[in-house]
C-alpha cells in the first residue's frame, strides 16, 4: 500500500474517532429524548426549537444548520450545559429524566405551558446555577430535595401554581435571587437562604406576621417585595435594621403598626419604602427621616393621623412622598412648597388645612369636614 493511501486511511480513522468522541454520552441523549417526549407533539410548532430536535444527529455538533438549531448549549467536552426553550407554548410535564443532564448549568423553560409537579430529581443536578420556570402552570410544593442544589444562584418560580415551600429553603446557601411571585403560597415564609440578595413573593396568600426567624442572618438582603399578600400585625424595628436593605415593597397587606428604632445605621442604603394600602394606625413614623439615603416613601391609604412631621420636609434626599388617603391633620410643613423643593407625590385625601392647591402635592382634594370630625371624634 502506498504511503499516500496509508496517510488517507489514517486521517479517516482519526476523523472517525474524533466524531465518535464528540457525541454526548448516552445519559444526555436519554434525558433530551425523554424531555421532548413529555411534551405534547401538537404543542410543538414547526418554527420552534423543539421541532428541530432530530435525534438522528448529534445534539452538540456544530454548525447547527438543520437540527438542534436552538434550545440547548454544550460544553467543549460535548456535555449539555444549558437548556433554554423559546416561548412557543409547549405543553407538557417536565420529565424526571432531566436529572441525567448532570452538567446542566441553566434550565430555563419560561413562558410556556408546563404543568404538574416540579420533579424532585432536579436535586441530582450538582452544577445547576439558574433554574427559571416562570410563567408556566407548575403546581404542588417545591420538593424538599431541591435544597441540595448547592450551586444554585437564581431560582425563578413566579407566575405558576406553587402552593408550598420546604422548611429546608435556607440550605440553598449559594442562592442570590428568589422569585416566588404570583403563586398560591399560604402561611408564613420559612427560614430564607442566608446569602439572598433579592426576595420577591408578590401576589400570593402569605399570612401572619413577619417572622424574625425567617430573615435571621440575611446580612446581604437588598430587595424585599412582599406586596399583595395577607400579612398582618406589626412591622418591627429589626426588619428596617437589616444591614443591606435598599428597597422594601409591602403594599397591599393588612399590617396595622410600623415601628422604627431611633438608632438607625447611618450607613444604611435604604432608598425606597412602600407600605401603602395597609391598615397602619398611629402617627407617621418620624424616624423614617433618619435614613440617610431614603428618596421614596409611600404610606398612602392607611389610617395614619396627626400632623406631618417637620423632619420629612427637611429631608434633602426625599424626592417622592405619598401620604394621601390617611387622616393627617394640621398644616403641612411649609418646606414642601418652597421654590427649591423637588418633592413629588401627594398629600391629598387627608384632613389637612392650608394645603396650597398651587402645589402638585395638593392637587387631590382633602376629605370632607364631616369625615374628619368623625375620625377625630
Amino acid at each position: 500500500m502506498s504511503k499516500s493511501r496509508t496517510s488517507v486511511f489514517f486521517f479517516l480513522f482519526l476523523f472517525s474517532l474524533s466524531s465518535v468522541q464528540s457525541i454526548p454520552p448516552p445519559s444526555d441523549l436519554i434525558a433530551l429524548q425523554a424531555f421532548k417526549a413529555a411534551i405534547k407533539p401538537s404543542s410543538i410548532p414547526s418554527y420552534s426549537c423543539l421541532s428541530s430536535w432530530n435525534f438522528t444527529t448529534d445534539p452538540c455538533s456544530v454548525p447547527r444548520v438543520t437540527h438542534f438549531t436552538c434550545g440547548l448549549s454544550c460544553s467543549s467536552g460535548n456535555r449539555v450545559t444549558e437548556l433554554t426553550l423559546d416561548p412557543a407554548g409547549y405543553t407538557g410535564t417536565l420529565s424526571p429524566l432531566i436529572s441525567k443532564l448532570t452538567q446542566l448549568v441553566t434550565l430555563d423553560l419560561q413562558n410556556n405551558n408546563f404543568y404538574g409537579p416540579i420533579p424532585s430529581s432536579l436535586s441530582s443536578l450538582p452544577n445547576l446555577k439558574n433554574l427559571v420556570l416562570r410563567l408556566n402552570s407548575f403546581s404542588g410544593s417545591v420538593p424538599p430535595s431541591l435544597a441540595s442544589l448547592k450551586s444554585l444562584l437564581s431560582l425563578d418560580l413566579s407566575h405558576n401554581l406553587i402552593s408550598g415551600l420546604p422548611n429546608s429553603m435556607n440550605e440553598l446557601t449559594s442562592l442570590r435571587r428568589l422569585d416566588l411571585s404570583y403563586n398560591k403560597l399560604t402561611g408564613s415564609l420559612p427560614k430564607l437562604p442566608p446569602n439572598l440578595l433579592e426576595l420577591a413573593a408578590k401576589a400570593n396568600s402569605l399570612s401572619g406576621s413577619l417572622l424574625k426567624s425567617s430573615f435571621y442572618g440575611l446580612n446581604q438582603l437588598e430587595v424585599v417585595e412582599l406586596s399583595e399578600n395577607s400579612l398582618f400585625g406589626t412591622i418591627e424595628p429589626w426588619f428596617f435594621q437589616l444591614p443591606s436593605l435598599q428597597q422594601i415593597d409591602m403594599a397591599n397587606n393588612n399590617f396595622t403598626l410600623v415601628e422604627i428604632s431611633k438608632v438607625v445605621n447611618l450607613n444604611s442604603d435604604l432608598v425606597a419604602v412602600d407600605l401603602g394600602f395597609n391598615q397602619i394606625e398611629g402617627y407617621l413614623p418620624v424616624n423614617f427621616a433618619i435614613f440617610p439615603r431614603l428618596s421614596s416613601l409611600s404610606l398612602r391609604y392607611n389610617k395614619f393621623r396627626g400632623p406631618i412631621p417637620l423632619q420629612y420636609s427637611k429631608k434633602a434626599t426625599l424626592k417622592r412622598l405619598y401620604l394621601d388617603g390617611n387622616f393627617l391633620n394640621g398644616s403641612p410643613p411649609a418646606g414642601f412648597f418652597g421654590r427649591e423643593t423637588s418633592v413629588t407625590g401627594s398629600l391629598g385625601d387627608n384632613c389637612l388645612q392650608k394645603c396650597p392647591i398651587s402645589s402638585q402635592l395638593c392637587l387631590k382634594s382633602q376629605k370632607s369636614t364631616s369625615i374628619c370630625q368623625q375620625a377625630y371624634g
